[in-house]
């Protein structure tokens, strides 16, 4: 199977009526939604999971910080163009067809509903801090179900009650976490930081490790552009709330894990279930600060789950609503929440967390950072990919309907240059995470992916046997 050339899909098929969005979320809504989504369970958790590589992973921080503003860029860029729910799935859509479209939500609903597994799971180090769980797996798969579960009831509620939860929870987790960042750096002990490279790879291969684990981290970025549909201004607010939830959650990621590798001593960070606690009970010298950062972390990633379930509703929402997904997945409830959606991650991501407490604990999470990291890329790169067809084309920001009455000149240098480079770095930022993700991790990534393929058949079989029909009997 080929992916239709731009030529033959120049002008995408009308999508399907859809309901008008509610525009629920406000410029606080919507940066506090990708601060949520990206602050989560990956800054609790990934210290520790990274902390074998040593302190080149710190640098790693520092270049995925630069990748992912460039990617809040771009999708502020093609939100300018296509402010409608669905993002990531309709710029490739719009520009190369409808495969192209159906590859990106297929790969991003798979990273959405894995995801939800993997902060899931890392609820659970946390939850142990506070109840001790003594290793029971039975106990732990229980406590990652139940923090999946308990925010995917809350999205029933509707999008209003997601955008109120993620101001929130966003305003408890990251006050906490900036202080940590701030008063822990007085405290830093350099002979914990450890050696700068303890991987054994070579320097650019320990970065292109370090970087793909800790992408996780950083997923997020384009939550604004996916519930596009439900911001207010969104062709100015996507932009800014990508921008700032983005720059904001760097600064704290940053200082944050520089204040953590020098807190714990590094061959302690590497078997930490819990690093941030392990940091706050080195700062304070007792269990209490332990268990404050414990509960915040629960609190952060119970509250990052509430969005990243909207998120997995969503993308299948936008392309069911095209017949490049199946139908349940379109249906909307009362408060705006694609009812269906929600179910369908909350099962899935069940069934994987049963999957790999049963296949063993020790690897879950690092297994599915990983296949989250690939699929996560994939809609990252096509978007990129988009972005420059739009520039060849000579039409970067708006569809060519609203070209001429914005009194805008698409052509103008000094920005084409700038969109130019910022979609060249998000594609090459997101080839090298895909690169760096590691056999393993593509190879799972690919399964899932090519798993979409019978199911993209199947849906456009019967869209094109629709459509013939409706023009056999306009004809009669």
């Amino acid at each position: 199977m080929t992916v239709p050339s731009p030529a033959e899909t120049a002008e995408p098929a009308e999508p399907a009526p859809a309901p008008p969005p509610r525009r629920t979320f406000g410029l606080a809504a919507a940066t506090a939604l990708v601060m949520g989504n990206i602050i989560g369970g990956g800054i609790f958790a990934l210290p520790a999971t990274v902390a074998p590589y040593g302190t080149i992973s710190l640098l790693a921080f520092v270049v995925l910080s630069v990748g992912a503003v460039a990617l809040a860029l771009l999708f502020g860029k093609l939100a300018r163009r296509s402010p409608v729910t669905g993002g990531l799935y309709v710029y490739p859509r719009d520009a190369f067809g409808d495969f192209a479209g159906f590859l990106s939500a297929w790969s991003y609903w798979t990273m959405c509903w894995v995801s939800i597994a993997a902060l899931a799971v890392a609820v659970v180090g946390y939850v142990d801090v506070l109840i001790p769980l003594h290793g029971n797996h039975v106990l732990q798969a229980a406590v990652a179900m139940a923090a999946l579960w308990l925010p995917a009831a809350a999205n029933f509620a509707g999008t209003r009650w997601v955008g109120a939860v993620q101001v929130v929870s966003t305003v408890l987790k990251f006050v906490p976490l900036l202080l940590l960042a701030t008063i822990g750096l007085f405290f830093v002990d350099a002979d914990n930081f450890g050696p700068f490279n303890a991987s054994g790879q070579s320097v650019s291969g320990a970065l292109a490790a370090s970087a793909a684990l800790l992408l996780y981290s950083f997923l997020g970025v384009e939550s604004a552009a996916v519930s596009a549909g439900e911001v207010r201004d969104p062709e100015r607010t996507v932009a800014r709330a990508s921008v700032l939830g983005t720059l904001a959650s760097a600064l704290v990621y940053i200082l944050g894990t520089v204040a953590v590798f020098g807190l714990v001593p590094h061959g302690r960070l590497a078997d930490s279930g819990a690093p941030f606690a392990d940091a706050v009970n080195a700062l304070t010298g007792s269990s209490w600060g332990g268990t404050a950062i414990a509960l915040v972390a629960v609190v952060s990633i119970t509250g990052c789950l509430n969005g990243w379930i909207l998120m997995a509703a969503q993308m299948p929402y936008a392309a069911a609503r095209d017949g490049l997904f199946p139908a349940p997945f379109a249906r909307v409830g009362k408060g705006g929440v694609p009812g269906f959606g929600v179910w369908a991650c909350a099962v899935l991501g069940t069934l994987l967390i049963a999957l790999n407490y049963t296949a063993g604990p020790d690897t879950t999470f690092r297994v599915l950072v990983l296949i989250t990291t690939f699929t996560g890329c994939v809609p990252y790169l096509l978007s990129a990919a988009a972005q420059l067809y739009w520039l060849a084309r000579g039409t970067r920001d708006l569809p060519h309907s609203r070209l001429r009455s914005s009194g805008r000149d698409p052509h103008r240098p000094a920005g084409l240059v700038r969109d130019l480079i910022v979609a060249v770095l998000s594609f090459g930022f997101s080839f090298w995470l895909i690169a760096g993700a590691g056999y393993a991790a593509v190879y799972q990534g690919v399964l899932f992916l090519f798993a979409g393929i019978p199911v993209y058949v199947w849906l456009r079989g019967r869209k094109d046997k629709a459509e013939a029909t409706d023009k056999a009997e306009a004809a009669a």
